[in-house]
């Protein structure tokens, strides 16, 4: 017996809904994308020869030592945490957040522990930021630098 042999026709893939799903997935994703919003606080930094500028009885005092901790007007944290530093400024400022700060940080002091507290005066809601340099020569006693 001679059977004929079939051909099959070539198997061919329809994209069409393939396009379909990879659209609904785009915009599924563009919809359910969440946006962060960073906070900023732009600080001036002070030249380090400028001219010594009055001090303001109303100003809080943030110091930050060589090692890494925190005080708030000459009184030393027990954590190094952001959020202890912000709960400290607050309680300085007994709620006023246009209250001045002033930035002191020791010359040894890590970049990270400057960054921290800034952003911690930053989260706590205030503006008013200095920070202290000190003139080229002089030992003893910082400059506050520029407000914002």
């Amino acid at each position: 017996m001679n059977f004929p042999r079939r051909t099959l026709p070539d198997p061919d893939i329809n994209l069409t809904p393939l396009i379909d799903v990879v659209f609904l997935l785009l915009i599924f994703f563009m919809v359910s994308t969440t946006f962060t919003r960073e906070t900023r606080l732009s600080v001036n930094l002070p030249e380090a020869d400028a001219q010594v500028s009055e001090s303001l009885t109303d100003q809080i005092e943030v110091s930050v030592s060589q090692t890494g901790r925190y005080s708030v007007n000459s009184e030393v944290l027990s954590s190094s945490e952001a959020a202890g530093l912000s709960r400290a400024l607050l309680a300085a400022a007994e709620g006023d957040r246009r209250r001045p700060i002033l930035l002191v940080a020791d010359a040894e002091a890590s970049h990270q522990s400057v960054v921290t507290a800034m952003d911690a005066i930053g989260q706590a809601g205030f503006s008013r930021l200095s920070i202290a340099t000190r003139r080229p020569g002089a030992d003893a006693g910082p400059d506050s630098g520029s407000e914002e």
